[in-house]
């Protein structure tokens, strides 16, 4: 699992880029040998003026599944990462139990067995 760490209209602190680091692999441990790249994607979009404004967009990169985009808007950046890499990881957690139960309801059921 390649992860990448974007971050627009303000410097990205180290203490900042642990957390996400942190937290998107936690969210994504399970997933990891089936994700091939995590963009995240950090900006601020009223600068100092505050507000929710915060925002974090991580984007999952699955071979063989659509690609998952999930996006919050917090108060607090560190907030906003938190609760976007535990949703993009439930959001590939859904999407992969989909693709199992398809796989699953495909198969041919097993002959019924006489009764006797």
């Amino acid at each position: 699992m390649q992860l990448d760490i974007q971050a627009r209209d303000f410097a990205l602190s180290e203490a900042l880029r642990r957390h996400v680091e942190r937290r998107v692999r936690f969210a994504l441990t399970r997933y990891r040998d089936r994700i091939s790249r995590v963009t995240v994607r950090l900006r601020d979009d009223n600068g100092p003026r505050g507000g929710i404004d915060k925002c974090c967009r991580v984007h999952l990169r699955v071979g063989g599944l659509p690609d998952i985009v999930i996006e919050d808007r917090e108060e607090d950046l560190y907030l906003a990462v938190s609760r976007s890499a535990s949703r993009a990881g439930r959001a590939l957690g859904r999407q992969l139990g989909r693709l199992r139960g398809i796989f699953v309801s495909r198969r041919v059921p097993l002959p019924a067995q006489p009764q006797e």
